[in-house]
């Protein structure tokens, strides 16, 4: 869905008539309204790392473990302090495999009487199947999700605490999705595609608010990693090219161009794949992605080493900048 763009014009017109000889004067001249500079907030690199870290502390978040639970509720209570409303929204689904299991996306609402609306997102569960890692004794092994989940809770959670400190007029909706990355091991040959992806596939056909509507919205996934490659996802830019294009100029803008590249990269199926098809909200994904021949993502892809020591504070403090020029400047 492309995001629509309204233009506002005003025309003032001041005509001025006299009685006595019929004749029109010629309206004053007036100034041009001078335009607000818009302030944004500076972005902490190392407060997003430690929040990053954090997560890993508590170990692999596989949805229904212990390290899960936990940090979920350390999540809410960051939340709680930071934002003006939170949400729990707890759903029960499906796996690849038939498998019930519960999941719990966190909704953290600034402003929440703001009709105007951002959502941003990324998923906070890490994968239990490592069934990329060149070693097939650890298939079965859960990974860290340094990455590949925890690199976008990590920024939005800087957001959150920015936000708090520089209010907004706009609403700002901040969504951590629970099972996005349980879908089945590679080594199973399965070809699934909504087996993935299953909080926003929930939370899309059931959002938090009753008939909830979003501007727009900014999806992070592996957005940690040093010298990252951000192209257009294929997606985004059929879904939203206006937006897609906006953030990459925004990012050209503030001298990322060497990693905000303007080419189009690999389809993914992520969540924002729910959110435009489900709930029609015009939402693009910022990942990082690769060319080569094993896949589309950066190396330690679904690998035991997608560690905090492929975590760049650099990287963090650079999509961090972008997002809030985007959401302060928009």
């Amino acid at each position: 869905m492309q995001k629509s763009t309204f233009l506002i014009s005003i025309l003032l017109l001041t005509f001025f008539s006299s009685c006595t000889d019929k004749k029109t004067s010629k309206p004053a001249a007036q100034s041009a309204p001078q335009k607000q500079e818009v302030v944004v907030p500076t972005f902490n690199a190392d407060s997003a790392y430690s929040y990053v870290k954090q997560q890993l502390d508590f170990g692999p978040r596989v949805p229904e473990s212990e390290a899960h639970s936990q940090c979920a509720e350390w999540l809410i209570d960051f939340f709680n302090a930071k934002a003006d409303t939170v949400y729990v929204q707890n759903f029960r689904t499906r796996l690849y495999d038939g498998r019930g299991i519960d999941g719990k996306n966190i909704i953290a609402s600034f402003n929440p009487q703001a009709k105007k609306r951002i959502l941003l997102g990324a998923h906070w569960d890490s994968r239990p199947f490592a069934d990329h890692d060149p070693d097939e004794t650890k298939w079965n092994t859960p990974i860290d999700g340094a990455n590949d989940g925890a690199s976008g809770v990590g920024v939005l959670m800087e957001i959150a605490r920015v936000l708090n400190e520089n209010p907004m007029n706009t609403g700002i909706d901040i969504i951590l999705f629970d099972l996005e990355d349980y879908g089945a091991p590679q080594y199973l040959n399965l070809m699934t595609n909504n087996d993935w992806a299953l909080g926003s596939q929930y939370w899309s056909k059931n959002p938090h608010i009753y008939n909830y509507r979003a501007y727009f919205g900014l999806l992070l996934d592996m957005v940690g990693a040093p010298n990252p490659k951000f192209p257009k996802e294929y997606y985004s830019q059929q879904f939203a090219p206006s937006l897609s294009n906006d953030v990459w100029r925004m990012a050209r803008e503030l001298g990322y161009s060497d990693y905000f590249t303007n080419e189009i990269g690999h389809p993914i199926n992520d969540d924002h794949i729910y959110v435009n098809l489900n709930a029609n909200i015009p939402m693009i994904d910022i990942i990082h992605l690769e060319n080569n021949e094993e896949s589309s993502f950066y190396p330690y892809w679904h690998t035991i080493k997608d560690n905090i020591e492929q975590i760049d504070p650099k990287t963090l403090g650079m999509v961090g900048d972008v997002v809030l020029n985007v959401i302060y400047r928009k």
